[in-house]
């Protein structure tokens, strides 16, 4: 019997490191029996940040940081394998996201940074990789692809529910009963957060939203960074760091602010671009579950639910399922789906003209 254990690996617009999920699909339900997270060095995320916008030698660069990131991968690969006490030869493949550096639908590419090959050396697993291109070439966003999961996980035949993911960019899966599944990047999520509190407090992240808590949001700055054409296009759509980014919250800052306004107005955006998102684009859903890793980050959620209304909020982890574990078991479930030949996308999500197998395997 062929095995059904995958490995999905997740490095996501944050830009913090390498999730990584043990998934055996051949149970139900699914659900990781290991996981690891790797974090990035500083010099290899300050490269990848770098190299989300154009600069020198970008070609060699880039080509080192990829092998650098799939060494992360490697170590992450091994540390899911001791945790679930198994062997290389145990696992059907690794489903690999890589990192993304440029998200240019419009242009009609994406680029996913890493080295397959290397990965598939490495660790003596086939890879399959390079999962978004496919749904590009077939005049799709190539994003979001984890609705068919969600849908897959959480759908429920009574209750319309939402799954949002806060990572560096927001993202729902609308689940309708009996109805189609559709999905869309809502806006930042993370990113902007994360840029602004590296800038103005040197950490990585504002851990629970508590200098955000500090500060008050400037309503005539959340009216501005609102007024992007972004958050108005219907779907489907995605978005980026290309798009959403310190250089775009600059232009937009026209007086001297105090720093943690700033912050708690960015959190207030993301909230309200959510919260308004579902609004407009999932009619009648009653609840909203929560993944990614701003679902860690209380202030949001308490600012969340305050635009919610009478929508309920809870997080994957009240349905069994850890917030950091979705993305990366959806990559997992991917690399499955595209070894079985059956499509991996849902067109009425990424805008494609059909579905299509995903992916590109490269053999252990």
């Amino acid at each position: 019997m062929a095995s059904e254990l995958y490995i999905g690996l997740m490095s996501g617009t944050s830009v913090d490191g390498v999730d990584a999920v043990l998934v055996d699909f051949g149970t139900a339900p699914w659900r990781a029996r290991a996981r690891c997270h790797v974090a990035f060095d500083p010099a290899l995320r300050a490269e990848l940040d770098a190299l989300q916008k154009t600069g020198p030698d970008e070609l060699h660069r880039a080509s080192l940081a990829a092998n650098a990131l799939m060494d992360c991968c490697a170590v992450a690969v091994s540390g899911v394998l001791a945790d679930a006490r198994l062997h290389s030869s145990d696992i059907a493949a690794i489903g690999l996201h890589g990192q993304t550096v440029r998200h240019r639908p419009d242009l009609q590419f994406t680029t996913q940074l890493a080295n397959p090959a290397r990965l598939a050396e490495a660790c003596r697993i086939a890879v399959v990789a390079d999962f978004r291109s496919r749904d590009v070439a077939a005049g799709g966003q190539g994003a979001p692809l984890a609705p068919a999961l969600h849908a897959a996980l959480f759908g429920d035949a009574a209750r319309h529910r939402v799954v949002l993911n806060i990572g560096g960019i927001a993202n729902v899966t609308d689940l309708p009963p009996g109805a189609t599944v559709r999905g869309f990047d809502t806006g930042p999520g993370n990113t902007l957060l994360d840029a602004w509190c590296k800038r103005h407090r040197h950490k990585a992240f504002d851990r629970d939203g508590a200098w955000a808590a500090t500060g008050r949001p400037i309503e005539a700055l959340v009216e501005a960074l609102f007024a992007d054409p972004y958050f108005a296009l219907p779907p489907p759509k995605s978005t980026g760091r290309d798009h959403f980014n310190l250089r775009w919250l600059e232009a937009r800052l026209q007086s001297t602010y105090d720093p943690a306004d700033v912050q708690r107005s960015l959190l207030a955006l993301t909230a309200v671009t959510i919260a308004d998102a579902i609004a407009a684009h999932c009619t009648g859903a009653s609840e909203v579950v929560v993944c990614g890793g701003g679902a860690h980050n209380g202030t949001l959620l308490r600012e969340l639910a305050r635009h919610l209304g009478t929508r309920t909020l809870a997080t994957t982890a009240a349905y069994g399922v850890p917030v950091g574990d979705i993305e990366a078991l959806a990559f997992a479930w991917l690399a499955r789906e595209s070894l079985a030949g059956r499509p991996g996308n849902l067109p009425a999500v990424t805008g494609a003209r059909g579905p299509r197998v995903l992916g590109a395997v490269y053999p252990a």
